[in-house]
């Protein structure tokens, strides 16, 4: 494939993946079953500054962003498309799908928003435009303290979601359920989504491989 081709695959691949993870963040947010851990974290800052819970999770990357500097992580255009483009589709999604008490309706929004998480997750990850602030954060603790990436994911999204749960963000069964679905669903969608390695190093594609943040121990 020429290397043109293959860069607009993987810019398409990129946006299309991104879009889809905020919408699967919706999903999970209108099923009011369970968030996964960084949804918590946003969805209790919204409640607390009455922000929506799109806007939240941009500031949230940003913030996140600025930690890599002492950390020493180089970005690429998927880390900042990442901080931008999810929360957008988020507050889009929400503003789309009905609101619904109903459980034969919030559980099928359930396991769509993990579904849905899970190839959206495959596709910029494959994409290979550099990790999001989230990702990005726990493989530079790794690289830093030579702790296990495994360790270093829990104790963050711990941290995170019992952060998110005291200011009022949703935790349930949805919320377990993700934990256990997500890296395989990554990993599954990783492979069906694989795109073409970049041949130079652009300063859109930053050094490092995402995936382990998520599918490694």
């Amino acid at each position: 494939m020429p290397a043109q081709d293959r860069l607009g695959r993987r810019l398409i691949q990129l946006y299309i993946g991104l879009t889809l993870y905020g919408a699967s963040s919706a999903l999970l947010v209108e099923s009011g079953l369970g968030l996964e851990p960084w949804g918590v974290l946003h969805q209790g800052l919204a409640e607390l500054t009455g922000l929506t819970i799109g806007v939240v999770s941009i500031f949230v990357g940003a913030a996140v962003l600025l930690l890599w500097i002492p950390l020493r992580q180089r970005p690429g255009l998927g880390t900042v498309s990442n901080v931008f483009v999810v929360g957008l589709a988020m507050d889009a999604t929400l503003a789309l799908v009905p609101d619904t008490d109903a459980l034969a309706a919030r559980v099928p929004l359930l396991v769509a928003g993990i579904v849905l998480n899970g190839v959206a997750t495959g596709l910029y990850i494959a994409a290979a435009f550099g990790p999001g602030p989230r990702d990005g954060l726990m493989t530079g603790l790794h690289r830093r303290t030579g702790r296990s990436i495994r360790l270093v994911r829990t104790a963050i999204e711990l941290a995170v979601v019992a952060t998110g749960f005291a200011l009022g963000g949703t935790v349930g069964i949805g919320t377990v359920l993700y934990a256990v679905a997500i890296g395989p669903l990554a990993q599954l969608f990783l492979r069906v989504f694989a795109a073409p390695a970049a041949s130079d190093r652009s300063p859109a594609v930053a050094a490092g491989q995402p995936e382990e943040a998520i599918l490694r121990p």
